[in-house]
């Protein structure tokens, strides 16, 4: 099975959820169905339905993070030797050449990626056309839009 990479940040939060799933939410959805329980006739109790609908949106979510960490390859981009190269993990400054905006984008693994945080994956477009690229470089990255170029202002590991 193919790994999927995933910064040590990423890795960290999704460890932390799923210890909250299990030591929080789990208990507690455990002990609504119980009380749920006591109210008498199931069929017509939407309590008991409710938290049984609950407790199985927790379960898979808890399949679902243990199966990401158990296929995940923990990178920590401190520890890449890049030579100033835009690797995964970095945090890349650009400047769109087309109307000189600049942004910033950290290049992630798919399931930490959130575009409004500055987080893109390294599947993406923009991040596969960026690796392996060096300061002062410009990339074309093929946008739904057309053709957009950025020239890469700077390149930092976390």
């Amino acid at each position: 099975m193919k790994r999927t990479p995933i910064t040590l940040k990423g890795a960290e939060v999704l460890r932390a959820e799923l210890k909250r799933l299990k030591t929080e939410a789990r208990p507690a959805i455990i002990r609504q169905i119980a009380e749920a329980r006591g109210h008498g006739d199931l069929s017509e109790n939407a309590e008991y339905h409710a938290a049984r609908e609950q407790q199985g949106f927790i379960e898979g979510r808890i399949g679902e993070i243990e199966r990401k960490l158990a296929n995940a390859e923990v990178i920590d981009p401190s520890t890449i030797a890049s030579n100033g190269k835009v690797v995964f993990g970095a945090t890349v400054e650009l400047e769109d050449q087309g109307g000189g905006a600049r942004v910033i984008y950290q290049i992630v693994g798919e399931d930490e990626a959130d575009i409004r945080a500055g987080r893109i994956s390294v599947t993406s477009p923009i991040a596969r056309a960026l690796i392996g690229k060096a300061e002062g470089d410009v990339v074309d990255v093929s946008a739904p839009g057309g053709v957009r170029s950025y020239e890469i202002v700077a390149v930092r590991l976390a």
